[in-house]
């Protein structure tokens, strides 16, 4: 089955990730104090599918494109009814939907990087 979830084309250092996965939908949005990203206007969200086949590579080419110039930490996700993946900048999470709290190492390191808890309700099934 495949993955769905929102990649901000603004978070990424090389946008040509983006020809590996299927944009499905892009809307822009206006950013806000509380997303911590001042230097930027608006955010660029596309929803995207991503071919079970090919989730592991895709994973992976995002975890190094994700932008590392800012103070503020990203990270993108996707997920199909048993695996989510979690991607920050260099790490990959996958995390098996079936276990009991299975979000609970990547959460953490979300919050050591210093992306605030309430971008991290990876579980409230809203990407």
């Amino acid at each position: 089955m495949n993955f769905h979830g929102d990649i901000i084309e603004e978070s990424l250092e090389d946008k040509s990730v983006l020809k590996d996965v299927k944009v499905l939908k892009t809307r822009v949005s206006t950013v806000t104090s509380q997303y911590k990203t001042p230097w930027l206007k608006h955010w660029t969200l596309h929803t995207v599918e991503v071919p079970e086949d090919k989730v592991e590579s895709v994973a992976k080419k995002l975890s190094v494109c994700i932008d590392d110039n800012h103070k503020s930490s990203w990270y993108i996700d996707f997920k199909n009814d048993r695996l989510h993946y979690i991607i920050f900048r260099n790490k990959v999470f996958k995390v098996n939907l079936s276990k009991k709290d299975p979000y609970g190492d990547a959460i953490k390191y979300g919050i050591s990087l210093g992306i605030p808890d309430s971008q991290l309700d990876f579980d409230s099934g809203v990407l």
